[in-house]
């Protein structure tokens, strides 16, 4: 069983929905551990695009990082996510942050996310569930990543997603 964090963000339409939408569909195929705040964020990298509301999720998967990905991706098909340019505006996305203790990289998926030690939108969230997550590669804390993290973008807590999916107490 693989302990993992996932980060989910949306800046189209109904942006909260969105999320609570794809937690409820991520919670129909694997274990849902936690469930962080919800952040509202600038955009980065996207001139002129509407704000994301960002989170992040704990899960428990037997799924090896490309399965998991595949799952993933067909969620967020089923939402609505068309293909578009690598930074677009988006319904959801759901990336795959940290596999708990593994480093993966193939030509479909990298763990832990390259990116991640430099997107406070992704930290500030994942550190409120998992401060003590050791990023793989970096061999730091997520708690060490986001102190030390660069990024200037405004990330502000936005508050709470509705309470559709049951988070089992640890």
């Amino acid at each position: 069983m693989y302990r993992v964090y996932l980060g989910l963000g949306s800046n189209i339409g109904p942006r909260l929905e969105h999320l609570a939408t794809a937690v409820a569909n991520i919670a129909q195929i694997v274990r849902v551990t936690a469930i962080s705040s919800v952040y509202e964020t600038e955009p980065v990298g996207m001139e002129g695009a509407d704000d994301f509301l960002n989170m992040a999720i704990g899960i428990e998967t037997d799924d090896d990082p490309p399965l998991l990905l595949v799952k993933l991706r067909k969620i967020e098909k089923t939402m609505g996510r068309k293909p578009s340019a690598h930074h677009g505006p988006r319904i959801i996305d759901i990336d795959i942050l940290l596999y708990r203790g593994m480093t993966y990289d193939d030509h479909m998926v990298r763990v832990p996310h390259p990116q991640l030690h430099r997107r406070r939108f992704a930290l500030e969230p994942l550190n409120e569930i998992a401060p003590t997550a050791l990023h793989s590669t970096m061999e730091k804390t997520v708690g060490w990543l986001l102190r030390n993290c660069r990024d200037s973008h405004r990330v502000v807590i936005a508050g709470l997603l509705p309470d559709i999916v049951h988070v089992p107490a640890d």
